[in-house]
């Protein structure tokens, strides 16, 4: 049989089948052993093949997962070294975030664009609430469309409050394979609900796990709501630690540095302080916003990597 993974718990994985049927499904202890680096080797969105369980019904054991087309990995706490996968076959991810209550970091933004660009995952951030800041709202939105300019990143704003303008953040969802991240607190779950009203029952029962605070870990499900539209829903996450980078190599994955990486005199510049440093000339004229260099400071650093 042939599925796609619906929801992960850890131990056990939801795969719907080709057929419209649900089944749950663990893996085999070879598969398990196949991907020793992350927590998880089975991920919502994985295409995978099973055997039915002879012996209990709607069970089955995952034998075997296809080449994923993208997926998105985090380190998810300070203590461990391992990886783990969000989901995966994306078409896009996007991080809902505020300007207030709670506050999401530029440099946490920042963290998630970079995996996302790393791990060929189009991004977008939706900042919500703005329907808060009151008239300091138009000046925030132009200093935020100034900073992400050239970062490769859809930026969206609105308020679940306001229906309007949501608009454009639910033509983007139209019909594709979205996954939503964000801090506990940030209105994910409202905005879904004023996106899509009718799919309210199933992420107000995820929206009830959010609000039990600190999650240690972080587990995923996907949701059909609307046209062929997949979200896929996470419990509030608190830390995104990014892995697998090369200090020369961060550079790369900020797409306003890009243009100007060949000109540096070295080809290994960190763009720190060297001398002849390109990156540096365009952080001085204003082509590189300032904020998107202090992220990547932080990051070439391993500064701060969890907020």
């Amino acid at each position: 049989m042939q599925g796609t993974v619906t929801k992960s718990t850890g131990s056990w994985y939801q795969v719907l089948t080709d057929d419209g049927k649900v089944w749950m499904a663990r893996t085999r202890g070879k598969l398990r052993l196949n991907d020793l680096d992350t927590s998880n080797p089975v991920a919502v969105g994985d295409r995978v093949e099973m055997q039915a369980d002879a012996n209990f019904a709607d069970t089955a054991s995952i034998s075997k997962v296809e080449k994923r087309n993208n997926y998105l990995i985090r380190r998810s706490n300070k203590l461990s070294s391992r990886r783990q996968i969000l989901a995966t076959n994306l078409d896009g991810a996007a991080l809902i975030a505020s300007l207030i209550s709670p506050r999401t970091s530029l440099g946490f933004i920042d963290r998630f664009i970079l995996t996302c660009e790393a791990y060929h995952v189009p991004a977008a951030v939706f900042f919500n609430k703005m329907d808060l800041l009151g008239e300091q709202g138009h000046d925030i939105l132009n200093d935020i469309q100034h900073i992400y300019r050239n970062a490769n990143v859809t930026v969206l704003m609105g308020s679940a409050r306001q229906a309007e303008t949501l608009i454009p953040f639910s033509q983007l969802l139209q019909g594709k394979r979205w996954l939503l991240a964000g801090h506990s607190g940030v209105g994910k779950s409202t905005l879904l609900n004023a996106i899509f009203p009718h799919a309210n029952a199933k992420v107000g029962k995820i929206s009830d796990h959010h609000a039990k605070g600190k999650h240690t870990t972080t587990f995923a499900e996907m949701f059909t709501v609307a046209d062929s539209t997949q979200i896929i829903d996470t419990p509030g996450i608190r830390d995104f630690g990014v892995v697998d980078f090369e200090p020369t190599e961060i550079s790369q994955y900020f797409p306003e540095m890009r243009p100007y990486l060949n000109r540096c005199k070295f080809n290994d510049c960190l763009h720190t302080h060297e001398p002849e440093c390109a990156v540096l000339k365009a952080l001085e004229l204003g082509e590189i916003a300032d904020e998107r260099y202090q992220s990547y400071l932080g990051i070439l650093n391993n500064e701060d990597i969890f907020e």
